[in-house]
């Protein structure tokens, strides 16, 4: 390009699918780039004093003029011949860094796999999403413009009380994603998302505070919704009709997984078959909501893996209609079933809690229950799940009753526990985590 002036810098032409450099040739390091948007900025590019390389952007064309920019620049990289490393400076700690600049940072970090979460690990890719879903439908919208440093408890808590309150509530968008309505539980985890990536950013520089720290969440009552032993019954009366009359087969099959098992909706769409071991009684999961896990499997709950026909070429047990992927909608063919057997507030988490009541009706102890559930509780590993025989009967036990119901038989829990069977735990045969974090 030569010199950059204001005449080369008006002839530089954007392209449409990459950025398009021109760098000036009196003073090395110093350039301009023209965005696929048109938008042009003047930059430096150098090594700092560890060889790495480095670019800083001075300022956009239009704000600055040429001669301004080749100013600040020559000042730049003189800092940069005596050791500083300029960009690394604009990368530290900024007073004037607003919330959705910190919030763009930490999703971009986090996507990269250079943030860990509470494991040690990558957050995971579904808490990203849930942590992407909050900050663009209630963080931004509500504190993105506000900068960091100026933030106070009050803000934040107020910002808490707003989405409670339904102050950042959407209607449906179109195509698949539900809407927010806001709320208690909602406002809850939106606050410990802003805390999470502030104390991220805090932690690694890119702030001086963390505003968050001591933030007090609204309370948030656990969901107590479950199937009784009537409802069990009705729901399965509904399934066989409902199967008669071409309901999605499918879907029919994975609600019934879900409540033989205690699976996550996911952990149930997403299942393979060379997960699953009849002979080990198990499927063998290589990720879930708490990592690698072994979770037993009953009797009932085997035959219903058993009797799902397969499909050349799919690895799901619950294949997709059409397309490599697994089956997605138990959530409508789920809400179509209630609705014809009248049941109210059922969701796939609603069978996850059924499967760990009736559990508790039978007798099974809360470590136990974790243990079927695949909780990390009180420092059970699921790496040895698998060797335990106590959680192989109450997974069969549980299974067991929950099938006789949903088929319509009498009830199981009561006639268990009427002959007296003595329910099983695991506390006496766990094994110590290794390596856990503290």
């Amino acid at each position: 390009m030569g010199k950059i002036t204001k005449r080369s810098v008006d002839a530089l032409q954007a392209e449409p699918d990459r950025d398009v450099f021109a760098w000036d040739t009196e003073l090395r390091g110093f350039g301009v780039r023209a965005k696929p948007s048109g938008v042009k900025t003047f930059l430096i590019q150098y090594r700092n004093i560890e060889g790495r390389t480095r670019r800083l952007v001075l300022g956009q064309y239009g704000v600055l003029t040429p001669e301004i920019a080749r100013h600040l620049a020559r000042k730049k990289l003189v800092a940069v011949v005596e050791g500083a490393d300029p960009s690394a400076d604009r990368q530290g700690v900024r007073v004037g860094m607003s919330v959705k600049e910190v919030c763009d940072w930490y999703l971009e970090q986090a996507e990269a796999g250079r943030l860990l979460g509470r494991n040690r690990r990558p957050i995971k890719a579904s808490t990203l999403k849930s942590d992407r879903g909050r900050i663009e439908t209630h963080i931004k919208p509500l504190l993105g413009a506000r900068l960091v440093s100026r933030l106070t408890l009050h803000d934040i808590e107020g910002m808490q009380a707003d989405i409670a309150a339904g102050k950042s509530a959407r209607g449906r968008k179109k195509g698949r994603g539900g809407r927010s309505t806001g709320g208690p539980g909602v406002a809850s985890r939106a606050i410990s998302t802003l805390r999470a990536l502030l104390g991220h950013a805090t932690r690694l520089g890119v702030i001086g505070r963390n505003p968050a720290q001591g933030v007090r969440q609204l309370a948030v009552g656990s969901r107590k919704r479950r199937l009784s032993e009537d409802e069990i019954r009705r729901l399965g009366n509904v399934i066989r009709k409902a199967a008669a009359e071409g309901e999605h087969p499918t879907g029919l099959s994975a609600i019934r997984l879900m409540l033989l098992t205690g699976f996550r909706r996911m952990e149930a769409l997403g299942l393979k078959r060379d997960w699953y071991s009849r002979s080990d009684h198990c499927v063998r999961f290589p990720d879930t909501k708490s990592g690698a896990q072994v979770r037993v499997l009953g009797d009932a709950a085997m035959d219903c893996i058993d009797a799902r026909p397969s499909r050349a070429g799919s690895p799901f047990l619950f294949p997709a209609d059409w397309g490599d992927g697994h089956f997605i909608g138990v959530v409508r063919v789920l809400d179509r079933i209630c609705r014809k057997a009248e049941l109210k507030g059922v969701t796939p988490h609603v069978l996850r809690h059924t499967f760990a009541s009736v559990a508790g009706d039978l007798g099974f102890s809360e470590l136990t229950i974790a243990g079927l559930l695949g909780h990390s509780a009180h420092g059970i590993t699921q790496r040895y799940v698998h060797l335990d025989t106590a959680l192989v009967v109450a997974a069969d036990r549980v299974s067991v009753a929950i099938a006789a119901l949903l088929d319509g038989g009498t009830s199981p829990v009561r006639t268990a526990n009427a002959h007296g069977y003595a329910p099983l735990s695991i506390s006496t045969v766990a094994q110590p985590v290794e390596d856990a974090p503290a």
